[in-house]
């Protein structure tokens, strides 16, 4: 999870397929079902890699290796702390269909004394977003996040997170006030983080960056008043729709700290007004 950032809107704009983000989750083909890939220390907070941005890294992988590009429905637990350096991903293709496909893959480092060791595993369904229907039932509705301007990045002066922070500076993440009480030491008591979510080069958004997204802004451990390190433990996502240009609303909610473990709840919305993506993760309490 990710300390709030803001950046200045860039001169020129990255794009889908060509940013950071693209070139950070970039992997490539050893053979069949293997791929190398490099994680980058522009993604780490505190001690580690960002969860969200290793599901991106996994879910691009997922998308080539199955028939189908889309993810849907993402699965992942995390088993040990990723680093920044060399990492393989294995896939296994479970199940093909004509409209869904189902695959696992999971993500692995090496010890100093050169024996793999298993960060994370995913299972996940993909298929095709633009050919789902267009009929909406829904009692959701986008959060009461104020107007973007009106609302708190890193130029209004959030504190400093012991340890690495790298990843806010590739993130442009604009608070609700109302969400902020921990940074000047007044947290509210209430399970609640919300903000705005984009990338720092203006890159828009996409079913992959939506795995980010969920798992970006500050951990509401925070506003319940304890602050440090939230190491996600399981991690499930839903991608609902393909998302609009734009930058996106992030409302996210915890209702339960119980046995040092808390559950998050997070609604990814996009600038058409409509629910793209969905998460439930398990995190452990920190501490502090």
């Amino acid at each position: 999870m990710a300390q709030a950032a803001a950046q200045e809107s860039p001169a020129v704009r990255a794009t889908i397929g060509d940013s950071e983000f693209d070139r950070d989750t970039a992997v490539t083909l050893r053979e069949e079902g293997v791929y190398d890939a490099e994680l980058s220390a522009g993604w780490t907070i505190i001690r580690a890699v960002n969860g969200g941005y290793l599901l991106a890294l996994l879910g691009r992988a997922l998308g080539e290796a199955l028939p189908h590009s889309d993810p849907f429905s993402v699965s992942a637990h995390y088993l040990t702390a990723s680093v920044p350096g060399p990492a393989v991903i294995r896939t296994q293709v479970v199940r093909t269909g004509r409209t869904l496909s189902t695959g696992e893959a999971s993500l692995f480092q090496y010890a100093e004394d050169g024996t793999e060791v298993e960060r994370i595993r995913v299972l996940a369904t993909y298929g095709d977003l633009d050919g789902l229907s267009d009929e909406v039932r829904t009692s959701a509705e986008p959060p009461a996040v104020p107007p973007l301007e009106q609302c708190l990045g890193a130029s209004d002066g959030a504190p400093v997170i012991p340890g690495s922070s790298a990843i806010t500076e590739r993130l442009d993440i604009r608070l609700d006030p109302a969400t902020v009480g921990w940074a000047v030491g007044a947290p509210s008591g209430k399970g609640e983080m919300r903000g705005w979510f984009g990338l720092a080069d203006g890159r828009d958004a996409d079913p992959l960056s939506l795995l980010l997204a969920v798992d970006a802004l500050p951990p509401t451990s925070f506003e319940l008043g304890l602050k440090g390190w939230t190491p996600t433990i399981e991690l499930t996502v839903h991608i609902r729709c393909r998302p609009a240009p734009g930058p996106l609303r992030v409302s996210i909610t915890t209702r339960n700290l119980a046995g040092g473990f808390l559950e998050e709840d997070a609604d990814v919305w996009d600038g058409a007004g409509r629910l793209v993506a969905q998460s439930r993760q398990l995190a452990r309490a920190p501490r502090g």
